[in-house]
């Protein structure tokens, strides 16, 4: 980038002190993870894949990603019957993708809904054990052409900084607090190979919250058993009391506080009603997921923080800020407290101007919270520095979104 662009970003690149108590001295502190088989990240995971699966078949095809935005699409709750040791069943999970994408260029045509479908039976396949994807879903496409404006807007700049598609903004911060972490490594942890080879009753559909008070945290998790697997009522409580036990001592990998943990609080055991599904999906039953209702970009719903709306998921990596912004915000906050750890909190918020180049922000703020002993003018400029590299190699980090690079939820 020529230094004349430099310093028109410098002047667009504010850097200040906040005189607060990071959250991490608050009393008080929720964090939400919605794990991989919660109905509404299933559905981020679907819109993200067939995004991705978008961009490999347009550059196959028309040697650029053309534009498209997928970034609305719904799970409907199907029905089921389940028991000790057996499940069905009985209507349908429905599947629907939808949102905007280029299907013709150049005389050549892709099939963009098959695309899409045939994406989310695979995102579904690699992502749950025991969804049977040929009698229990139905998957349907309904993407439609885009506007001629965003369109318009999208082929503006092929072969320069593509200019933003909206005026909106990202949001981003760094580090994680402890309860942050946990409630983040929990979900892994319980939906990770290793643990489902161990545990494999424990279904996909796992919800974690957590609440810190002071220097307690208590993590109230939910998860979908597979009833084939659980025989009565003494093997549920015994697994129930073996995954919390796991849970706790998974905890202490991540945080020298004090951890409890509660699974299925909702459960009846006395009159066996507890939480038992066929599938692992609590989708099965009637739960119901939309793109954007879960995790933000960095995995987590962080109420104590600032969290954009953005539903990132399925946006088109090219130059949809609802998606760039928001990951680049969060990887400039962990970066520069990497390099900086006597920075207690950084939150970074990055606007746009439609039409005017991603690498331009109408406005990129950064709020740090120091030790007493830092000194904010010597960090000043430093940070700074960090987050125009970034803006002037953000053609790197969007084409690594479109190769899949980047979570989204």
């Amino acid at each position: 980038m020529q230094l004349q662009k430099i310093s028109d970003l410098m002047k667009n690149v504010s850097v200040n002190k906040l005189d607060i108590r990071p959250v991490t001295e608050q009393n008080t502190e929720y964090v939400e993870r919605k794990g991989i088989g919660h109905p509404d990240s299933l559905i981020d995971g679907i819109v993200d894949a067939t995004s991705h699966a978008l961009c490999r078949e347009y550059i196959n095809n028309f040697g650029t990603i053309l534009h498209h935005n997928v970034d609305k699409g719904l799970i409907i709750g199907g029905a089921s019957e389940a028991g000790f040791g057996h499940g069905k069943i009985t209507k349908k999970i429905e599947v629907i993708v939808t949102g905007r994408a280029t299907a013709t260029a150049g005389g050549k045509r892709i099939d963009v809904d098959q695309i899409a479908i045939d994406t989310a039976g695979k995102y579904l396949k690699e992502n749950t054990r025991y969804l049977d994807l040929a009698n229990e879903v139905d998957i349907s496409s309904k993407i439609a052409m885009g506007s001629s404006d965003l369109t318009g807007l999208f082929n503006r700049a092929k072969n320069d900084i593509p200019l933003a598609n909206d005026t909106s903004f990202g949001i981003g911060f760094a580090p994680f607090t402890d309860t942050e972490k946990l409630v983040l490594e929990t979900e892994h942890f319980l939906n990770s190979k290793e643990y489902k080879n161990q545990m494999p009753s424990v279904g996909e559909d796992v919800k974690v919250m957590g609440l810190r008070e002071k220097d307690k945290i208590t993590l109230t998790v939910a998860i979908a058993f597979v009833a084939e697997l659980v025989d009565n009522i003494d093997k549920y409580v015994e697994l129930k009391k073996k995954i919390r036990d796991d849970v706790i001592k998974n905890a202490s990998r991540f945080t020298d506080k004090q951890v409890d943990a509660h699974i299925n609080t909702a459960d009846s055991i006395e009159g066996a009603d507890v939480y038992l599904t066929k599938t692992g999906l609590s989708c099965e039953a009637g739960d119901d997921g939309s793109v954007g209702r879960g995790n933000r970009v960095n995995g987590l719903i962080t109420p104590f923080r600032h969290m954009s709306l953005e539903a990132a998921a399925g946006k088109n990596p090219v130059n949809h800020i609802g998606k760039i912004y928001n990951i680049l915000a969060t990887e400039i906050a962990n970066k520069v407290t990497l390099e900086y750890p006597e920075i207690k909190e950084c939150d970074i918020a990055i606007l746009s101007q439609i039409g005017k180049r991603i690498s331009e922000p109408h406005n990129l703020n950064i709020n740090l919270v120091l030790d007493d002993s830092t000194n904010f003018s010597d960090l000043q400029g430093k940070v700074r520095y960090i987050s125009e590299g970034f803006l002037e190699n953000i053609g790197d980090l969007t084409l690594d979104i479109s190769l899949g690079k980047y979570k989204t939820f």
